[in-house]
Parts: C-alpha cells; structure tokens; sequence
C-alpha cells in the first residue's frame, strides 16, 4: 500500500460515525469543510464496509475532471490501477471492470441508468457529491433516489456530501442523518479591491498575478476566470510575466481533453499559474497551490422566455463560492487570496446560488422524469415552478417527445 493512504486527514475520525448512522438510517447528509477529505476518504470507507460487499457504490460529481481524478486518488490509496476495485464513468470515456465495485461518475449518467433499470438493481449505495452546486441532474437524483428509497429500495443507502451546504433542509428531506466534519484550518490572508476597477478582466488578472509571484518565492498560483474566451485572453495578458519568470501557464476547463486537464493538476518542476473557471472550486485538490486570484464571475446557466433556448450568462458568484475559491490557497499551508471585486461588492452578493432548478429552461428535466418512471411519488427539495414545468412538458408534447394526456 504507498504511502498516501496512510496519509490523515481531517475526514478521517468521523469515518466511523458515517458509517454507523448510515447503518441506522439508511441515509446521511455529510458537510465537511474544503480540504477535509470527504470526497475520497468517505466513499473509500463505503467500499471497505458492507456496502462494497452488496453491490456498486456510485459517487456523483457536478464534472468529468473531479469524477476522473477522484477514482485515481482512491485507486491509488489502495494500491490499485484504475479500473480495478475503483473506476469512473465520464462522457465518452469508461474506466471500470469486472471487479469494480466503487464507481465515479458525472451526475448526468445515473438519470441514464435510471431509464434502463428504475429499480438501480446491483446498486448499494450511492454518494452525491458537492451537493451544495444544486444543478438540475443533481437535484433530479436526489429526488429519484427518495422515491427508491421510500418504494421499491428502502435497503438502498444515500449520502449527500457538501462543503457549504446548508444540511437541514436536505436532511428533512431524506430523513437522513447528518454530519458534521471540520477541515484544515490553515489562514487565508484575503485581500479585495479598494475600489471597482473597469480595466478589462485579464488586465487585472495579470497585474494581480504579478502582485503575487513577485511578492511570494514559492508555491503555484490558482486563478478563477468565468470561462475559456477569459482564459484565453488572460493566457495572453500573462505571457511577458510568465516568460521573464519561467512560468507554466496552465489551462484548465470542462472542455479540454483530458491529458491537458491532467497537465494543469499535476506536479511541475516550473511554477505554474492555473486559470481556472470554477471546475477547481470544488471536489479536487491541486497541491502546490498557494495562492489565488478570484474574478468573482462564473457561467450560469439560464432560460431565455423570449426564444425558448437556454443561455449561459456571466453572472457574480455567490459568497459561499468566494470561500470555496479562498480556501483553495489555505490546502497544504497559510496562503493569500486576491479578490477582484470590492468587500462591499462581496457583501451585496446572495449567500448561495440559487438552484439551477429556479431558473433553467426545465423541458430536458420533464424529459428525464417520463423517461425514468413519471412524476408519481416524485418530490422535489426545491420544487420547480409549475408555470414552468407545465411549458416545459407542453413543449415536449408539441415535439412528440410526449404523449398527449
């Protein structure tokens, strides 16, 4: 076994506690703090447990590179290859085997798995991951999955795990237990522009960057931009530093193929400067990183009325976000955050982002739901708007992708 997987962490003295109230209920909201260890320690100890004895154990993240990184760390604690006892299931890509028992993979497969078998059969449990991003798959598992646990599959466990999520609500929702789990406590010395600044992002992104490398001699350096055009443009407003310094510009987005994804997360003999948008605000880890630079933008997905057509609007990020991107610098050691965006600006801001259910065009949700059984016995921990729902199924209907009532 190497050596990481006698590596604690902050996750660790509340394994067994998880697992007992998973014993007794069935179901547990699990929040642990950023760097905690929830992501690969809990469902590891699943495996290890009855549960990896019963049937598969799928873990569902919001993105490919979290679910791909995840089940490789895992693998690795236990002194495995990937596709052995650990896997993972992404768009396009399938890395399991016969003796694969514990599976990472993007929300977005299980409502497939659902049409194909609405009873999960060979399923023990399953873990929904970052729970607190309340995206449309995750939101439409969450349901699905009480419903099989209040019907055909009461022996089926759930876990839900988030690391700013309020867990009341989801709790009662599941009448599932919950657990609470500190994380590493190292500070983050946050620093946010004194006044707005309406130089172009990539500008400010590139003075803020040099800010940090002059000022700092080690450690790589993380920034958050809201997608690839932003990362392109900053790519460029980077160059003269990252060549008078010797730096790796690295990028990282939902769109690159995996070997550059892979590239941007792995160990360098060179610093690197990460842009990011907010695939690394959760679920994985990038050691080395000291310090971040935070746009304060991401994509949101929306729902134009006037054409039918959802859109990807840039939008501010919510305050649990803000500290989900500052902690990012606090994993491994005392880091620094530079925000661009002012205290007040931050303070203005909602406290979490309301669920892509309240504002997605829902018509490939309905979708799901006839496709998985109907919405008998369906409920919703936010339920969507009926004026919404009823054009979603309308449009359908209007496609024939639904029969007429």
């Amino acid at each position: 076994m190497p050596p990481e997987a006698n590596q604690p962490l902050p996750i660790d003295p509340h394994l067994p506690a998880l697992l007992d109230a998973l014993r007794a209920r069935g179901a547990v909201v699990l929040t642990a703090a950023p760097g905690a260890g929830k992501t690969t320690r809990a469902p590891r100890a699943m495996l290890e447990a009855e549960w990896g004895t019963r049937g598969e154990i799928l873990v569902l993240e919001p993105r490919r590179i979290a679910a791909r990184l995840a089940a490789r760390r895992v693998a690795q604690e236990i002194g495995e290859e990937v596709g052995g006892r650990v896997g993972y299931q992404v768009r396009f890509e399938d890395r399991t085997g016969p003796r694969t028992r514990l599976i990472f993979l993007t929300e977005g497969i299980l409502p497939r798995r659902l049409a194909a078998d609405p009873e999960l059969r060979g399923v023990a449990a399953v873990v929904l991951d970052e729970f607190h991003e309340r995206g449309l798959d995750g939101d439409f598992c969450l349901a699905a999955l009480r419903r099989l646990r209040r019907g055909a599959r009461p022996d089926l466990a759930v876990v839900v795990m988030s690391a700013t999520l309020d867990a009341a609500p989801a709790a009662a929702f599941l009448d599932a237990a919950s657990i609470e789990a500190p994380g590493r406590a190292h500070p983050v010395a946050i620093e946010h522009d004194r006044l707005p600044d309406d130089r172009p992002l990539e500008r400010r992104v590139a003075a803020a960057a040099e800010r940090l490398i002059d000022g700092e001699e080690r450690g790589d350096l993380l920034v958050f931009l809201p997608g690839a055009a932003e990362i392109r443009r900053a790519a460029e407003a980077l160059a003269p530093l990252a060549e008078r310094r010797g730096l790796l510009v690295a990028p990282l987005h939902g769109d690159l193929p995996p070997e550059e994804q892979d590239r941007a997360v792995a160990p360098n003999e060179r610093r690197k400067v990460i842009l990011a948008t907010n695939v690394a605000e959760t679920s994985i880890t990038i050691d080395g990183v000291t310090a971040v630079v935070d746009g304060g933008l991401k994509r949101a997905a929306g729902h134009s009325p006037w054409s039918g057509l959802p859109t990807r609007l840039t939008a501010p990020i919510s305050q649990a976000s803000a500290e989900q991107r500052a902690g990012r610098a606090g994993r491994t050691g005392p880091g620094r955050c530079l925000r661009l965006y002012t205290a007040h600006d931050l303070a203005c801001r909602p406290r979490f982002d309301a669920p892509e259910i309240e504002r997605a065009d829902l018509a490939d949700l309905a979708l799901r739901v006839a496709a998985s059984g109907g919405a008998a016995g369906l409920e919703w921990l936010s339920p969507p708007r009926e004026e919404a729902w009823r054009a979603a199924e309308e449009l359908l209907r209007r496609l024939g992708a639904l029969d007429e009532e």
